[in-house]
């Protein structure tokens, strides 16, 4: 394990023993499959991990106007992983289909014709979604594991590959970017590295021991060792960023407890209800504002899971940004 830049890279054991010891406040859902396309593996000469990952932030914020790097890892053709934004923090990866998510860009040109994916980068990308998968507890199917190219660039909205889309990961990433593609061959690799660990994913519709859900809404909130400000932050996790989304399982004098496993607690007077919602409609509209004469922004399909930040008039605000959607077809 070495740190360079603010950046750490980890092979994939290492990876796989760093998350599970670490804590994460924010609720995270989704897994987003990226390839950076350019650099490709041309540019990487085998040691040149942390400059690469430099380069990217640079463009990331100088270029684009990002607050850090789109993505919390990028991993790199030696099977190396090198990590970026904070897990605490949305990152910047999907129009529309960022929060409760982690980027992971797949260093490399993987449409075809272009770079062919090394062995050991196939193993790595494959476990570290598998290791992903396992820590916080995300389904292992095409809902929760997703390409960028089933997003409309324009619109946000998830369109399965038609429209206006990128090709990232790469019309050639394990057997194509397509749905089916993803079905039929990378997810059930993902499957196969989560039965050789023994991880066994499901996702029951409500925890019975969450008491409630919780959303942050100043910059970033410490996590302390006990219920007041006289006890230490933790060492051991971040503070959690403006937006996320806690699991709150005991209250105590004002403070919230957002960890099943660990003496973790928050001031609850920095956070707001967030309330969890099932979409109930075949396609559910969301909109920059509470009514049908806001513009439409995307949408939702049936079974998704959604957590509500505001109610206006039966409308329901998804998120610390304008994402509204009608409260009639939310199961709350």
């Amino acid at each position: 394990m070495e740190t360079k830049y603010g950046f750490t890279k980890l092979s994939i054991e290492e990876f796989e023993s760093w998350l599970n010891k670490i804590s994460v406040a924010r609720t995270i859902k989704y897994i987003q499959e990226h390839h950076t396309a350019i650099p490709g593996y041309e540019h990487f000469t085998g040691s040149n991990h942390f400059e690469r990952q430099k380069s990217m932030r640079d463009f990331h914020v100088v270029e684009r106007g990002f607050s850090d790097i789109a993505q919390q890892f990028t991993t790199f053709p030696d099977g190396s992983i090198v990590t970026g934004r904070s897990l605490e923090k949305t990152p910047s990866g999907i129009k529309g289909f960022n929060s409760h998510s982690i980027c992971i860009e797949h260093f490399g040109n993987f449409d075809k014709g272009k770079d062919e994916m090394r062995k050991e980068h196939a193993e790595t990308i494959v476990r570290m979604t598998a290791a992903l998968c396992r820590k916080f507890n995300i389904p292992v199917d095409t809902d929760h594991v997703v390409y960028h190219h089933w997003f409309d660039l324009n619109t946000g909205k998830r369109t399965n590959g038609t429209g206006s889309t990128k090709s990232c990961p790469g019309t050639a990433f394990f057997g194509g970017n397509t749905v089916d593609d993803a079905q039929n061959n990378f997810i059930p690799l993902v499957k196969s590295a989560l039965k050789k660990i023994g991880a066994n994913i499901s996702v029951p519709d409500a925890p019975p021991e969450v008491l409630r859900y919780a959303w942050v809404t100043t910059n970033t909130l410490n996590v302390r060792k006990g219920a007041g400000a006289d006890f230490d932050k933790v060492a051991d996790r971040e503070p959690a960023a403006l937006g996320a989304v806690l699991r709150v399982y005991k209250e105590k004098d004002g403070w919230l407890k957002i960890s099943a496993s660990m003496n973790h607690w928050v001031n609850g007077k920095f956070t707001a209800e967030a309330k969890r919602a099932i979409v109930t409609a075949d396609t559910l509209n969301m909109r920059t504002g509470p009514g049908t004469n806001f513009e439409k922004k995307g949408s939702f399909k049936k079974g998704d899971e959604l957590f509500i930040y505001k109610e206006e008039n039966g409308w329901c605000r998804v998120g610390v940004e304008e994402k509204w959607v009608s409260g009639e077809f939310l199961k709350q």
